[in-house]
């Protein structure tokens, strides 16, 4: 079985000069801080309320690391940086927290150009949006629980929904390009999950080019899996995450008395996808998946199960993917070796992406050993410099 060295850090920052490690080692020291991890955002947000030259101090440094600027057009840079590196880009338009039509409409528009931008681009091998960002989480909610029926308003307003859903689906099949259905949370995701069906069942017929998210800190998502392609007459695409909303999970389980959907422990979880990822491979013939995941024995073990399938290295059905300005240890090291690989490269307005970046903060801050791993990887890069 080939074996993937992600400790090699000459391959893993060679894109990186001394000083942009600099920089990205001391953003990551700083995430070990819990003051500037929980109370950083909300001092920015509030500096942007009152007008406060700080806009400029966040582009330089967290939004510089995670995010590809703050329109498409900005985001070159990063495109052909990755590309340089046999990378893919995933245009993330990272803008959320508005709901009303407007923003709606504005938001399927931006994904549309997404499409447009990666159309005939090999540079640029998937697009992405997430379903909150075209209709209400609310009215989604709503939806998804059987027990409430939509007044005339909200019908006519999921219609809505339902139509740019398929405007955003209808355009990546007219232009080839693959384009991702984010998950959320569980009690809006089979609404999603209907909806993405559905469009894989129209588009689906030759390629995959709509992809459905499988999270797998859920308890049910092998099954889930196995239930849908027994019966999805149409190739099928997934990209799998581990999971982004366990702690909002177990505390709306905990507080109606529920059993939590979301695993108990991380090993769990971890199994959970190393089986959906199994599972996928053993039905190739008809899936499509993308790997999201910054653990590299769940990296490791794809490879491997494309050795033992007799799948190429670069088999256009098979793709790894991480975020930008993470694990750069495990995306250029695939690259390197001819696997597919893709960076989520996510865009907006530096006040409007803040929300991500606060993700990204308490994810480098709270997950096992994330910080550590990327401080010590870029220490161990910046020694093996000096000793050239």
């Amino acid at each position: 079985m080939p074996k993937i060295d992600f400790n090699n850090t000459s391959i893993a920052f060679q894109h990186k000069s001394n000083t942009d490690l600099k920089k990205a080692w001391w953003l990551f020291n700083s995430f070990k801080s819990p003051l500037i991890v929980n109370v950083g955002p909300k001092i920015a947000d509030i500096a942007f309320s009152f007008h406060l030259p700080i806009k400029g101090l966040i582009k330089r440094t967290i939004f510089s690391q995670f995010c590809g600027g703050e329109n498409i057009e900005e985001c070159t840079v990063a495109i052909r940086s990755l590309a340089q590196s046999n990378i893919g880009t995933i245009l993330d338009y990272s803008v959320e927290g508005e709901e009303n039509e407007n923003v709606f409409d504005a938001t399927c528009n931006e994904i549309i150009a997404t499409i447009n931008k990666a159309s005939g681009n090999p540079a640029i091998p998937f697009s992405v949006f997430k379903t909150t960002g075209i209709g209400r989480f609310n009215l989604m909610a709503k939806v998804n629980s059987k027990l409430v029926t939509l007044n005339n308003i909200e019908a006519a307003e999921f219609e809505r929904v339902k139509a740019r859903f398929e405007k955003i689906c209808h355009a990546a099949y007219d232009k080839q390009v693959r384009v991702f259905v984010d998950a959320e949370e569980t009690w809006i995701q089979d609404t999603i999950d209907r909806l993405t069906y559905e469009m894989m069942l129209k588009f689906n017929k030759e390629t995959a080019i709509v992809y459905n998210t499988i999270q797998c800190y859920r308890k049910d998502r092998v099954t889930h899996l196995q239930t849908t392609v027994a019966t999805l007459n149409c190739k099928l695409g997934f990209k799998l995450v581990r999971g982004a909303y366990m702690e909002k999970e177990r505390e709306r389980a905990l507080s109606r008395g529920m059993r939590s959907p979301i695993q108990e422990t991380k090993e769990l979880t971890d199994k959970e996808f190393n089986s959906v990822m199994t599972t996928c491979i053993q039905h190739i013939d008809k899936v499509s998946i993308c790997a999201g995941t910054h653990n590299e024995e769940s990296s490791q073990l794809l490879v491997d199960l494309m050795e033992q399938y007799n799948l190429e290295p670069n088999d256009s059905r098979i793709y790894f993917a991480q975020l930008l300005g993470m694990s750069d240890h495990i995306s250029f090291n695939l690259a390197n070796a001819g696997y597919n690989v893709a960076k989520y490269v996510p865009y907006g307005p530096v006040r409007a992406v803040l929300p991500y970046l606060s993700r990204r903060a308490q994810e480098n801050s709270s997950v096992k050993g994330q910080v550590g791993r990327e401080l010590r990887l870029i220490t161990e890069e910046l020694n093996r410099r000096k000793k050239k």
